[in-house]
């Protein structure tokens, strides 16, 4: 897990980043907003840590920028600022807790893993993986093999629903109700065309295959083994 902290008191920067190090957690500390911005924008970390009161960008403009950029990491303020309207305010531009000022460090460990905890646990559930194929719901992007797959708006939903049910023959009359909400047409040949243009996309030139056909049933997902 890797944490990034922002915070211009040295002594608590310096306190912060041994206690969580040694508590197992990779550390970075930056004491200046924008270096702190920088760094959550061009890096991963599970989790920021943001002090109100900053030079260059305040804590508050640090984590409008994270959002802006489209990141949804968790964030805890750490500040002298009780006031409730600061707190509020936190909340309502997209932190996930709020610590004030003298804390103990035992409680804000305990914060901490609650939310390095929660975030992982959200990315999980955003990302299908079956073999080297992965879909981020999040995203909207296919990968196999750690190369990017361009789908269809219907394309991707029909993957997802591949997916999710992995290893369950779906029938046509099924994915047809559930990707392009119609009743199946047993004269109409939609979905065998949707189906060999995905498979085209995901197996051509990987193995294993994933996609296959079920004589006279449908189609499964599945990863030999």
């Amino acid at each position: 897990m890797k944490i990034l902290i922002v915070e211009d008191e040295i002594k608590t920067g310096d306190y912060l980043k041994q206690g969580l190090t040694e508590a197992g957690f990779v550390v970075d500390l930056t004491r200046d907003g924008w270096d702190g911005l920088e760094l959550a924008r061009s890096q991963s970390y599970d989790l920021l840590i943001l002090d109100v009161m900053l030079p260059g960008l305040d804590g508050w403009q640090v984590l409008g920028g994270v959002r802006r950029a489209g990141l949804d990491t968790p964030v805890l303020f750490l500040t002298a600022r009780d006031a409730v309207e600061d707190r509020v305010k936190g909340l309502e531009l997209g932190a996930d807790d709020y610590l004030v000022k003298p804390f103990a460090f035992a409680e804000l460990l305990a914060r901490v893993r609650s939310l390095t905890r929660r975030g992982r646990a959200g990315i999980d559930a955003a990302v299908l993986r079956v073999a080297d194929l992965e879909l981020d719901l999040l995203r909207r992007r296919a990968s196999r093999a750690g190369g990017r797959i361009d789908l269809t708006a219907k394309e991707f939903a029909l993957l997802e629903l591949l997916m999710r049910r992995q290893g369950e023959v779906l029938p046509r009359s099924l994915i047809a109700s559930q990707v392009w909400d119609m009743n199946f047409d047993s004269d109409t040949n939609v979905i065998d065309v949707a189906v060999r243009r995905l498979r085209g996309k995901i197996d051509d030139g990987f193995e294993p295959k994933l996609i296959h056909t079920v004589r006279g049933m449908g189609y499964v997902l599945e990863a030999p083994g």
